[in-house]
């Protein structure tokens, strides 16, 4: 039962409220009529101190979907953030406007420290390079539409070979999902990136904890032919103290047909996007790219989160 409680991080829903929630999303995508309008009466407020498209607009269609209503500010300029207001003080006045928040904040434990003062739920919708439990969320679901058929996301990751390529050192979307395929077990994790991009010591600590195997590699080709799903991720320039850094790694991998060429023919290729460059354009029309749906599910697990932590009635 998740009403009234806040997501900061993926582990604080238990592996069954998750599954949960990926039945409520699927009888949401399967049923449009389904809780529209059993929202009716309650604000969202979305609070973003970080640009987002997918995210933000996912979360305000979600409510408005429901029946709900959003309010917000997408930029910390457009808020008293600017001129110097605590983010305590902020949740807790945006709590008395609103039934449920949902903030994006560059430093990480931003949102832990917003649970704690406001009186209202509060969704993570990313602290820094931290956590994005939504988008976590949003992976699971899909991995679990396109690999499950039906099944359990349990049973849809026994025997899968996960790889992360990219900005692992930063990626938030990274060290969330990560975090939460290590709570099943039977699955390979492979970490494709340069030296100075590598994934954190916590996460490979938590693995070997877990029992998880896993391999860091910095060859794109040689890891390509053994995973099952790959999860590409831009080098973020906004998490660069030196551009000339940035400039460097970038380009280090970019995924475009000939890639693909030793990868299964049953590959899930997905993405947190924005993308820059890191996959081609060309790739889009290849049936294994699947970050356009996963952008669609991320609706949907959305609507079903809302509508769990608010107290709706799914009967």
């Amino acid at each position: 039962m998740i009403e009234g409680r806040s997501l900061v991080e993926p582990g604080d829903f238990t592996l069954e409220e998750m599954e949960d929630l990926f039945n409520l999303a699927e009888r949401i995508e399967g049923d449009r009529g389904f809780l529209r309008e059993s929202c009716r009466g309650k604000v969202l407020a979305v609070i973003f101190f970080e640009p987002s498209t997918r995210t933000r607009l996912s979360f305000e269609a979600a409510m408005l979907r429901l029946g709900g209503s959003c309010l917000g500010f997408a930029e910390p300029g457009s808020s008293s953030a600017a001129k110097g207001e605590s983010l305590a003080d902020t949740v807790r006045t945006v709590a008395c406007y609103a039934d449920l928040i949902v903030m994006r904040n560059p430093k990480e434990g931003a949102a832990l420290l917003a649970s704690r003062y406001a009186d209202v739920p509060v969704i993570n919708a990313g602290d820094g390079g931290h956590h994005h439990p939504t988008q976590t969320l949003t992976d699971l679901l899909t991995i679990r539409r396109l690999r499950g058929a039906g099944r359990s996301l349990n049973d849809a990751v026994q025997g899968l070979t996960v790889g992360f390529c990219g900005d692992l050192k930063f990626g938030r979307t990274v060290h969330s999902l990560a975090k939460a395929l290590a709570r099943y077990k039977n699955l390979n994790m492979v970490f494709i990136s340069p030296n100075e991009l590598k994934v954190p010591g916590y996460i490979t600590r938590l693995l070997e904890q877990q029992g998880i195997p896993y391999r860091e590699t910095a060859n794109f080709e040689e890891a390509m032919p053994s995973l099952d799903v790959l999860y590409m991720t831009r080098v973020q320039r906004e998490r660069f103290f030196n551009e000339e850094d940035y400039i460097r790694l970038k380009d280090t991998y970019v995924l475009s047909p000939d890639k693909l060429e030793g990868a299964r023919k049953d590959l899930i290729i997905l993405h947190p996007l924005p993308r820059v460059n890191e996959i081609s354009v060309e790739v889009d029309a290849d049936p294994r790219a699947a970050y356009f749906k996963q952008a669609k599910y991320g609706m949907y697990v959305r609507m079903a989160l809302i509508s769990g932590v608010l107290g709706v009635d799914h009967a």
